[in-house]
């Protein structure tokens, strides 16, 4: 029984998965559309809250299928409360339920993950910091970026 259930539920479970990312990618592809793609202007309007509302709600969706079921004890602290948050140990997918649970914040990730097709589009809507393993100024100029967003008074998301 076991064995029938892995072989009909892991390739329903990974189409649904699929169809998920499939749909964020769109989501963020319609949100970015016309956007300067630096990430110098923050999103807003719309645009933020199409990211916040559907990339969360997908995010939770791809982790229900997965099987992972998160409650959080407490509340999310807000962006004029906590403008950076801090997540441990930051080296799994782990983290997309943190991004998910605290409505999509900017995050702190490598600049060659936004060339990757897909996941560096939806990357992209998030409005991440980009870090530059190749630029010897870039832990600097990451640093600067994060004051800067930490201190524009609710323009910029959360930075995780």
């Amino acid at each position: 029984q076991t064995v029938l259930q892995g072989i009909i539920l892991l390739p329903l479970r990974a189409i649904c998965i699929v169809l998920l990312f499939l749909l964020a990618w769109l989501c963020a592809s319609i949100a970015t559309f016309r956007h300067p793609r630096e990430g110098s202007v923050p999103l807003k309007g719309w645009r933020r809250r199409m990211i916040q509302t559907t990339l969360s709600c997908l995010t939770h969706t791809v982790f229900f299928i997965m099987g992972f079921q998160v409650k959080v004890k407490g509340k999310v602290a807000s962006l004029l409360e906590a403008p950076i948050i801090v997540a441990a140990p930051h080296s799994s997918f782990f983290d997309a339920i943190i991004c998910a649970l605290t409505g999509m914040p900017s995050i702190v990730s490598r600049a060659e993950n936004l060339s990757t097709p897909v996941f560096g589009t939806i990357l992209s809507s998030l409005q991440p910091v980009a870090v530059s393993r190749q630029d010897p100024d870039s832990r600097k100029n990451t640093v600067a970026e994060i004051t800067k967003r930490a201190l524009s008074r609710g323009q910029w998301p959360q930075v995780i």
